[in-house]
C-alpha cells in the first residue's frame, strides 16, 4: 500500500501515527458511506509490535467504538492461544478495531459470543467481492482456501476501561495477500490469495472493502440480526459438519464427528451417543 505522492490526501477524520498511503485514503474514502460507526478515528503505521496491542489502548480512552489500526508490518502480532502471526511486511493485511458488541438492542452477551463468527463472514464477503476467490470459514476463526490458512482472526475482551458501560472488544484480522517465505512450521498450511489467483491483489481496495463488510455485519450484531450472521456462516462451512475432530481434556483426548453450530456459535461435535458443545479450545481437525 505504498504511494508515490509526497502529501497524500486522506478522508476526513482524526489520524494518528504516520499518514495514511494515498491509494488506501482514496479506498476508505470510497466506501466512507458504509461505515457506520467504524474507522471513526484511523492509526497507521509502517512497522508496530501488535496492532491489538495498540487498539487495546485506544479502547481505554473516550469514544473509541470505531477505532482502527492498520499496519504494513507486525513484529509480534499474534492469533488465538498464543499462537505468533507471520506478519511480514507489504505482504498482508495486519488490522484491528475497537467495537462494544455489548451495546446491541438486544441479547447483548450473544452479540459479543457471536462476534469473532460474524467478523469471519465479513471477512470472507470480502475478499469475494474484491478478488471473486470464495474462501471456506471454519470455527472458530479461521479463513481457508483448499485446507490451507488464509486469514486468521483475534478477538480480546478489554476490561477495566471506563470510558463506558460496555466493555470494549478488540477485532484483530491478518490477510494473507502476497506470496511469502513461510516458516518450516506454516509451510504447506498456508497460502495467500496472490498465490491462489496467480496475479495481484490491490491491496487497499482490499483493506477498505474488509472494514466496510465488517461494518455491515458488526450492525446486523447490533441490531440482533443474529440468524443472518448465522446463516451465512453455515453456507460457508462445510467442515463444520461431518468432520473428524478432536482435542485434550482433563480426561484424555476425545474425539468426533462435527454437527455444526448452535445459535450461540458454539460448535457441535458427536461424540458416540452423546452431543458436545465445544465453546473453545483447541482442536485438531482431521
Amino acid at each position: 500500500m505504498s504511494s508515490s505522492r509526497s502529501e497524500p490526501r486522506q478522508p476526513s477524520g482524526p489520524y494518528d501515527g504516520r499518514p495514511l498511503p494515498g491509494e488506501l485514503a482514496d479506498a476508505i474514502a470510497r466506501v466512507r458511506p458504509r461505515l457506520g460507526p467504524l474507522a471513526t478515528r484511523i492509526v497507521y503505521f509502517e512497522t508496530i509490535g501488535s496492532t491489538n496491542d495498540v487498539a487495546a489502548r485506544l479502547a481505554a480512552g473516550s469514544q473509541s467504538e470505531g477505532a482502527i489500526v492498520i499496519a504494513e508490518q507486525q513484529t509480534a502480532g499474534r492469533g488465538r492461544r498464543g499462537h505468533s502471526w507471520y506478519s511480514p511486511p507489504g505482504s498482508g493485511l495486519y488490522v484491528s478495531m475497537v467495537m462494544a458488541p455489548g451495546r446491541a438492542a438486544s441479547e447483548a452477551r450473544r452479540a459479543t459470543t457471536l462476534l469473532t463468527l460474524a467478523a469471519g463472514v465479513a471477512l470472507a464477503e470480502a475478499v469475494e467481492r474484491v478478488t471473486a476467490l470464495s474462501p471456506d470459514v471454519k470455527w472458530p476463526n479461521d479463513l481457508l482456501v483448499a485446507r490451507r490458512k488464509l486469514a486468521g482472526i483475534l478477538a480480546e475482551a478489554v476490561t477495566g476501561t471506563a470510558a463506558s458501560r460496555h466493555d470494549p472488544v478488540v477485532l484483530g484480522y491478518g490477510i494473507n495477500v502476497g506470496p511469502m517465505a513461510y516458516p518450516p512450521e506454516l509451510a504447506g498450511r498456508a497460502t495467500s490469495l496472490e498465490t491462489e489467483l496467480g496475479r495481484s491483489v490491490d491491496r487497499a481496495a482490499l483493506c477498505a472493502e474488509t472494514i466496510a463488510s465488517m461494518a455491515e455485519r458488526y450492525g446486523d450484531l447490533l441490531a440482533g440480526r443474529f440468524d443472518a450472521i448465522l446463516d451465512a456462516w453455515r453456507s460457508r462451512a462445510p467442515a463444520s459438519r461431518g468432520a473428524r475432530v478432536s482435542w485434550t481434556t482433563t480426561s484424555g483426548d476425545q474425539t468426533g464427528v462435527t454437527e455444526g453450530i448452535d445459535d450461540h456459535g458454539a460448535l457441535l461435535v458427536r461424540v458416540g451417543d452423546r452431543l458436545e458443545r465445544i465453546v473453545a479450545g483447541e482442536l485438531r481437525w482431521w
